[in-house]
């Protein structure tokens, strides 16, 4: 403000100038009853007090211009305006004063000229800077440089077209076109003399095509021996360049849709690589340089561009199997996949009249009820909702996942610290039935399996105990017996820890029975169960106390069974007089449980892969161990996933692991 009422000071100046000079003596007349030869001639103010009356009307004037703006204050600029101009006409020719109306008048309108001036060119800065920033951002985005995405453009039409050169052009400088990309198949022979003839032929043929927007097509033998075409480049109605394709075949005229879908592509490079080449002139405004405004033109058409090439994934969406649907802040549904109506039950009339949540009410179930509450969940948090939907009455099962979009760039500043900047809702539902029927049908199947075999193996590990007592057995006989016994007995093992395994990973999991447990008291239970087998190796099992331990929500029985088996390896894979020690460690929000060794350790290639089931170490030098069923870590970390936990491990080859697993704590 304080500059607008600068230039309207100015502009009342200049006017006190131009009528001291007479610059405007011819047009102060107009304004004024002339005086008749003899009569007293007009009076007119004193010098100061005429420069003082002049500046203030034209600072008044500029103000009103640059508070209201020109459109709402030009009703009451123009009623003072006929209101001073009838009121010198009056006092000229009753009270024979001039009141000096001409270069009032005059400094107000060049006033309000610079003022309006000023004003756009404000704005226009504005937005240059705007564009500027956007177009930053999209450089910023697209990693890959125009000539790349070109070469890439022509050798997707080599794969299809019998093509022997592929060329694009682009205008320069002059608006001359000048090849920016080609491509030339292997069999291509080089220019034959006269070659030069031949290439300002196919630049106006190009030439003819940007000017008409039409193919143009020259047969073979009309220029050499090949087939061109010619295809003009456009973006935005403007043409950026042309394609040449030389080939080696007739012209298919079925290819035109194919061409004009690979051009517009090539002419969105085109245009981004211009753009970018032009960085936008801020120093002059867009109404007062053609060039300035050409450069905007050019950003404006690589935004239009870009945002062209974004909307290709709602169109990709909604090719999806799976239900999409985009959702603004406000409720507002901004796109619904065709799965997404199918899956909620709707039509396409029904979609632009729904909301987020009348989208959502559509999958109320037993365990999704409230939307809202879910909707509040995501938004406080953060993190994405998920439920699996069971619809008994269509026998169908559905995944629904609420997640927030985020700008990973943009940042929004909360009480303790920046946050990412949260966009949209991205909802997604699966079906899921078949997968679910699956797999109760993979896991009955194993379960009957697991239990069949079960039974011949009590069969075999019975009467194999009862004929190793007969006395009358051959030593040698009796080691076999033995050997029956010992894998029948791991057989059993491996079937009880897999069936276990498997009743955890089923739909309707095993009903875990979650208490207050302490997990040191835990600790010091399965330590004393486990010392007659540590000590008969020769190890030492210590049980390290930390003071007062919280609490954590589990079930014992499967916790007791997790920290059995970590303390069962732990014991089986160290060596003889080594320790074994067990420790339960308080954390900020969570208690963690630690069984370290001192036993060969894990190598760093098997690290990730020790959870996986059936997967078993092989030491160097060593075999797998066949006494393992590569099912305990798996069954680990399935147990302490479900009670919210999780699983770490820490190793160094020949000096032992450290296993834990971490519980929140209440």
């Amino acid at each position: 403000m304080v500059v607008s009422l600068g230039l309207a000071m100015s502009a009342g100046l200049a006017a006190c100038a131009a009528w001291r000079v007479g610059l405007i003596d011819s047009l102060q007349t107009a304004f004024v009853v002339n005086v008749p030869l003899g009569e007293t001639p007009l009076l007119a103010p004193e010098t100061w007090l005429a420069i003082l009356l002049i500046v203030v009307v034209s600072t008044l004037s500029g103000f009103f211009v640059g508070r209201l703006g020109a459109r709402r204050s030009f009703l009451f600029l123009g009623l003072g305006f006929l209101v001073m101009c009838s009121s010198s006409l009056a006092i000229s020719r009753y009270l024979k004063i001039d009141i000096l109306f001409a270069p009032m008048a005059l400094g107000s309108i060049v006033a309000v000229f610079l003022v309006q001036l000023h004003r756009l060119w404000l704005i226009d800065t504005l937005l240059t800077n705007r564009v500027n920033e956007t177009v930053s951002r999209t450089d910023a985005l697209d990693l890959t440089n125009a000539e790349n995405r070109l070469t890439g453009g022509l050798k997707l039409l080599q794969t299809i077209l019998p093509l022997d050169e592929a060329i694009v052009f682009q205008p320069n400088e002059d608006g001359e076109l000048v090849p920016c990309a080609r491509l030339r198949s292997n069999s291509s022979t080089p220019p034959q003399s006269g070659h030069t003839s031949v290439w300002r032929k196919l630049v106006r043929l190009c030439d003819q095509a940007v000017r008409s927007g039409e193919i143009s097509l020259a047969p073979a033998g009309q220029l050499d021996s090949l087939e061109n075409v010619a295809i003009p480049l456009t973006h935005g109605r403007r043409p950026v360049g042309a394609l040449l394709l030389r080939l080696r075949e007739s012209f298919d005229q079925s290819d035109r849709r194919l061409l004009a879908a690979v051009g517009g592509q090539l002419a969105r490079d085109l245009q981004r690589e211009d753009a970018k080449r032009k960085k936008l002139d801020s120093n002059l405004p867009a109404f007062i340089s053609a060039r300035t405004s050409g450069h905007r033109l050019h950003a404006f058409d690589l935004i239009s561009g870009v945002l062209a090439e974004h909307r290709f994934g709602a169109h990709v969406l909604a090719e999806a199997s799976e239900g999409y649907a985009v959702a603004y802040l406000d409720g507002t549904l901004a796109f619904v996949n065709p799965a997404m109506l199918w899956a909620a039950r709707m039509n396409h009339h029904e979609a632009p009249k729904t909301d987020l949540f009348g989208l959502l009410d559509r999958f109320r179930s037993g365990v999704f009820d409230e939307p809202s509450i879910a909707v509040r969940r995501v938004l406080q948090s953060g993190e994405p909702y998920e439920r699996e939907l069971h619809f008994p009455d269509r026998n169908q099962t559905l995944e629904l996942r609420i997640g927030l979009a985020t700008d990973r760039n943009g940042k929004a500043a909360n009480g303790n610290g920046a946050i990412a900047k949260p966009l949209c809702f991205a909802i997604r539902v699966r079906d899921v039935t078949r997968m679910k029927e699956f797999e109760r049908l993979k896991s009955d199947m194993i379960s009957l399996m697991s239990h069949e075999l079960r039974t011949p193996l009590t069969s075999i590990n019975g009467f194999s105990e009862l004929l190793a007592v007969d006395e009358n057995i051959p030593q040698e006989s009796r080691e076999f017996l033995q050997i029956i016994t010992s894998e029948s007995q791991r057989m059993s093992r491996m079937i009880d820890t897999f069936l276990t395994v498997t009743q955890l990973e089923r739909a309707d999991k095993q009903e875990v029975n979650k208490i207050a447990l302490r997990l040191d008291e835990v600790a010091r239970e399965t330590v004393a169960i486990l010392q007659p087998i540590a000590k008969k190796k020769r190890i030492r099992l210590v049980e390290q106390s930390n003071g007062h331990v919280p609490p954590v929500a589990a079930d014992k029985s499967l916790i007791t069974q997790v920290l059995t088996k970590l303390l069962d390896n732990a014991i089986r894979y160290s060596p003889e007089r080594t320790t074994v020690t067990v420790a339960t460690v308080l954390e900020a929000e969570a208690v963690r449980m630690i069984v370290e060794d001192r036993g060969y350790g894990v190598p760093q290639e098997s690290m990730d892969r020790i959870w996986e089931k059936f997967y078993r170490v092989a030491r160097d030098g060593q075999e797998k161990d066949e006494e393992s069923t590569g099912l305990g870590l798996a069954f680990v970390k399935q147990v302490v996933e479900q009670h919210g936990g999780s699983v770490a491990v820490e190793s160094e080859i020949g000096r032992g692991s450290k296993f834990s697993f971490a519980l929140p704590r209440l």
